[in-house]
């Protein structure tokens, strides 16, 4: 079940991202709001707003904001968004696909096709890259946590389904169904987790060289730019040393 992580490039060049988003806690509120909205504002009994609110506390969210994002699903403020995923294809021949929240599906998608077309890419239909990827769970931990055999056994016990462990961390695994239980039992056993979240795992990445790297990642920052985005992911795979020149 160990091994290195692919996706560990694609996760790190993601956060790296977030931390420079001077509206990621807006996006993380939004989140919150949504998910208190479509059940109810206890994260015990509603599983959306839990990932929602762990994943704002390992972005350093001040509780004080959470909790306003919270109690603004309680108020009338007349604002109503959707889910809606966007598919398509970048440099290289890379799959993209993006997340957002929405309260104008027009305003929504000229811009996501926008982003898409000024940096090599082309927006698909729904459904033309999801068959490459996992809808699964994702948790994070850090090295700190233990060592590889302490994870895996905690992992195991928690009814996750596959570990990847390296000098960085630890990603498990779930199916999506089970990831708030999985989570729940892991935190009693390892403490907060610095990540938990629904995610979508590509079944193959596709390596990537410097020119085509560049492009791609101009591509998702323009994405990550766009305050209706939540997530982007992608098969990807980026090598440290193309990396190291891009930086």
């Amino acid at each position: 079940m160990a091994g290195h992580s692919k996706f560990k490039n694609i996760m790190h060049r993601k956060g790296a991202q977030d931390k420079k988003r001077s509206n990621l806690f807006s996006k993380l509120s939004r989140e919150i709001t949504v998910a208190a909205k479509m059940g109810t504002p206890d994260p015990d009994m509603n599983p959306r707003l839990r990932l929602a609110i762990n994943t704002a506390k390992a972005q350093s969210m001040p509780k004080d904001n959470i909790q306003r994002a919270i109690d603004k699903a309680s108020a009338n403020d007349g604002e109503s968004y959707e889910n809606v995923r966007y598919e398509g294809y970048g440099p290289g021949g890379s799959a993209i696909i993006v997340e957002a929240l929405t309260d104008n599906r027009n305003r929504t998608a000229t811009s996501i096709r926008t982003a898409f077309s000024k940096n090599g890419g082309n927006l698909g239909t729904e459904g033309s890259v999801a068959h490459g990827f996992e809808r699964l769970g994702y948790i994070e931990y850090g090295a700190e946590a233990g060592d590889e055999e302490k994870v895996l056994e905690a992992a195991l016990e928690a009814g996750a389904e596959d570990i990847q462990s390296s000098e960085d961390g630890h990603e498990i695994w779930t199916a999506a169904e089970d990831l708030h239980e999985v989570a729940t039992s892991l935190e009693a056993a390892l403490g907060e987790a610095k990540e938990v979240k629904l995610a979508w795992k590509p079944n193959l990445t596709v390596e990537l060289d410097e020119k085509d790297a560049s492009t791609l990642l101009k591509l998702v920052d323009a994405l990550d730019d766009d305050d209706d985005v939540q997530t982007v992911w992608g098969n990807y795979d980026i090598s440290d040393e193309v990396m190291e020149k891009l930086d």
